[in-house]
């Protein structure tokens, strides 16, 4: 369950969902097409007397006929009472306590059923004075919890004691409609959570739907707020965003809203109307090989991303200061790659793994021109060779020229065999002009037998 779900909202307290209960031969889920360890779960709760509801995106995603990535629980269980019943049962968060089952590799999260924060409650909660919330430990029951869900089509339960669907906010309607909707008031959700903003670009994007005109109309005006929220978890965010197979597409959509400006202020400032900066090319080059490479089962690296994407910001900001400070073009890029990072990281927390990774490709862009002698060869041994030639191969389709002629060398030398390497790089041996060396005479020293 994502700790995002279940905020609280003051337009949802004490209010009334139109509760709608599908039985079984009414909606399409089968307990086969749910993974065995969240079945484990949810019958142990059930067993040891304990409500147990499969919930949010992975109902959502059982009734679209997809495959859930995770299966998440809910449960009238504390994490505590949760813990006794699981050895294998760890307990996380402090703004959410939450319960993850380990099977392996396999985490399943149960969450308790959140209540409502204002009302009386032993427990704690906390809000900013903008309407943030900051600590939420405020256990209820399923209708509360219900009522404090992000969006319509995850307000609904599957209920493992009588396999029926508990339909709290029409969620089936939207479903079938194909629409993202916020629960309550948008403005209030989204200053609650900001995050908000961007799950619903996410889902909308993922899922193919529309976002509902009310809950659209405030994410513009209100995208500033991000700002507020801990680059640590912008930083989670920003992956779910931009590489999860679907990244091009979310992109425009934020930009649209106004929310990619904020995660990226130093590439906001690259903008153009017509998208035609090479900024903007690089934006649509990089987030569509991503979305490749994740439809082709292949790896990929979140530093590559970021380092394509701030790599024209970067050379920016290296001609301010050779201009400013009449700094040699190596040490202006590489003054400038540490304020374009430190800028970045205030508001996505790169981890440092990353950051040094960035580094070491923007780097290369500058070594990989010096081929001559040895350096090919070396250069091909270093770690981040292969990420560092793709990038080079990616400027090369927006930037073209001499980019485009070094890009097609490195391809030739690296398909090329032992020989072909050595005659290629004879060849830029024999094409650099030859330093201009004035000819010392060096008297030999005597020996001590000549004294």
């Amino acid at each position: 369950m994502n700790k995002n779900d279940y905020t609280p909202s003051e337009t949802m307290a004490g209010s009334e969902l139109a509760l709608n209960i599908l039985t079984r031969q009414e909606h399409s889920i089968s307990r086969k097409r749910i993974s065995d360890n969240a079945l484990k779960v949810l019958y142990r709760l059930h067993g040891a007397g304990f409500d147990a509801y499969l919930v949010g995106g992975g109902v959502r995603d059982l009734l679209l006929g997809q495959t859930p990535k995770d299966f998440d629980i809910a449960t009238n269980a504390t994490p505590e009472e949760i813990r006794g019943l699981f050895r294998n049962c760890r307990l996380i968060g402090r703004r959410f306590r939450l319960a993850h089952i380990m099977f392996g590799r396999d985490i399943i999260e149960v969450a308790t059923f959140r209540g409502h924060h204002q009302e009386p409650n032993n427990q704690v909660a906390q809000q900013s004075k903008e309407g943030m919330l900051l600590r939420d430990n405020v256990y209820g029951t399923v209708d509360e919890d219900a009522e404090r869900r992000d969006f319509t089509i995850n307000a609904m339960y599957y209920n493992i004691g009588t396999y029926a669907i508990h339909d709290y906010a029409g969620g089936m309607e939207d479903l079938e409609d194909q629409l993202i909707r916020l629960l309550g008031h948008p403005e209030t959700r989204y200053r609650e959570d900001p995050v908000r903003m961007l799950r619903a670009v996410r889902f909308a994007v993922k899922l193919d739907f529309d976002i509902e005109e009310d809950t659209a109309e405030p994410i513009e005006h209100l995208a500033h707020l991000l700002q507020d929220i801990p680059a640590a978890r912008l930083y989670e965010e920003s992956l779910k965003m931009l590489q999860t197979g679907f990244g091009l597409e979310t992109y425009h959509l934020m930009r649209e809203y106004n929310l990619f400006q904020q995660l990226f202020p130093a590439i906001a400032e690259q903008f153009t109307e017509d998208y035609s900066s090479k900024t903007e090319q690089m934006l649509d080059l990089v987030l569509d090989s991503t979305d490749q490479r994740i439809e082709e089962g292949k790896r990929i690296n979140p530093a590559f991303m970021f380092a394509a994407i701030l790599w024209y910001p970067l050379l920016a900001q290296a001609e301010k200061l050779m201009a400013s400070h009449k700094m040699a073009d190596y040490d202006a890029v590489m003054e400038a790659s540490n304020i374009i990072l430190d800028q970045q990281v205030k508001t996505i927390a790169i981890p440092r793994r990353h950051t040094a990774t960035i580094r070491e490709i923007w780097q290369l862009q500058l070594r990989l021109p010096r081929r001559n002698g040895k350096r090919a060869f070396r250069l091909m041994e270093l770690n981040k060779f292969r990420a560092g030639y793709d990038f080079l191969d990616m400027r090369a389709e927006i930037e073209g020229g001499e980019t485009e002629l070094l890009a097609k060398w490195w391809s030739t030398f690296q398909n090329a065999g032992r020989n072909m390497r050595q005659a290629m790089a004879n060849d830029l041996d024999s094409a650099s002009p030859k330093p201009n060396r004035r000819k010392k005479n060096y008297r030999k020293k005597k020996s001590s037998s000549e004294s």
